[in-house]
């Protein structure tokens, strides 16, 4: 009898300690129920400066009022994003390490730059901005329009040298569709992002950028450079009202660039779920509107499912697009 009331206990203590265990929240569910718990990483994956840096800026400070931690942001520049983004494709998915993900991030893998895949790798968090590239040159450079320039450089035998953002990026193959359409040829310089393609051209070492409107927009502002086309279907406003598009100049081309974040594929549902609420929310902050306003930034929000089907969209196009110009380098 005392050998089963013995039993009798141990049964009880174990089957006490099994509810427990069970009612304790493991592994995804914990992991969940109190994230976040740290600093969330934030890649940019392009050097400080450019747009993209000051909209990932933006975005962290708006952020502090719907998330309980810090966001901290880090530059991780180099091949033409690929260098951040397959970190961050590669990282943890917990939901501590996410990115800034820019247009590059559905052209540079077919272009043999990156080894990721933009929809297979990434889980797409909130599209911010949506922006057409823009055709700079000095305001000291001897072209008053983009006809002038293309004759020029039709009849140079040195081509003229375009900035770009990097290898790859949307910057230079807006420069490289415009010379196929033209019928000429440039040197295309490549940076680690716009923004030293732009401090290159204002000291004199290249002759034009494509780059984002945020980019250019102060400088053209204070009269230190000359916009010349918009790649985009209408004209924009603005310092940039009196600025033809490429079309207007019967130039069949449209390009653009979007900004936004994605976190690696792979995460638990609960705290996708918390990542895109905050998201949202911050990305409708008015701080943020008026910040990408003062920056000549696009306010474009879209929803994760909606930045998912851009991604794939823009992935598929451009795929065709680098196989058709023959640009795939690997």
């Amino acid at each position: 009898m005392m050998n089963l009331t013995i039993s009798t206990r141990r049964l009880l203590a174990l089957l006490s300690s099994s509810v427990l265990i069970a009612a304790l929240p493991t592994g995804a569910a914990a992991q969940a129920a109190d994230y976040p718990n740290r600093p969330i990483e934030l890649v940019v994956p392009f050097g400080a400066g450019g747009g993209t840096d000051v909209l990932a800026r933006v975005f962290a400070e708006a952020a502090k009022k719907h998330v309980n931690q810090p966001i901290n942001v880090i530059n991780k520049p180099g091949a033409s994003g690929g260098i951040g983004l397959t970190d961050v494709a590669n990282a943890r998915p917990d939901g501590y390490k996410i990115a800034m993900v820019t247009v590059e991030m559905a052209i540079i893998p077919h272009m043999g730059i990156a080894k990721y895949s933009p929809e297979k790798d990434f889980l797409p968090l909130v599209r911010l901005n949506a922006d057409p590239i823009v055709l700079a040159v000095s305001a000291d450079a001897p072209w008053k329009s983009i006809e002038e320039m293309l004759t020029a450089a039709q009849k140079s035998k040195d081509p003229l040298k375009f900035g770009n953002a990097g290898t790859g990026g949307v910057s230079h193959l807006a420069a490289v569709a415009l010379q196929q359409k033209a019928g000429t040829t440039f040197t295309h310089a490549p940076f680690q992002g716009n923004a030293p393609a732009v401090v290159a051209l204002l000291g004199g070492h290249i002759d034009a950028v494509t780059a984002s409107p945020s980019e250019v927009f102060t400088f053209i502002q204070s009269g230190k450079l000359r916009a010349l086309a918009v790649l985009s279907e209408q004209r924009l406003g603005g310092v940039f009202s009196t600025v033809p598009t490429l079309k207007e100049r019967k130039i069949d081309l449209v390009i653009g660039t979007w900004r936004g974040l994605a976190a690696p594929k792979g995460m638990p549902a609960d705290v996708l779920g918390k990542l895109r609420s905050f998201a949202a929310a911050t990305a409708n902050e008015q701080s943020v509107k008026e910040a990408m306003e003062k920056q000549n930034l696009g306010y474009s929000v879209a929803d994760g499912e909606a930045f998912r089907k851009q991604i794939a969209n823009d992935s598929a196009q451009y795929k065709q697009l680098i196989e058709q110009m023959g640009l795939k380098t690997q």
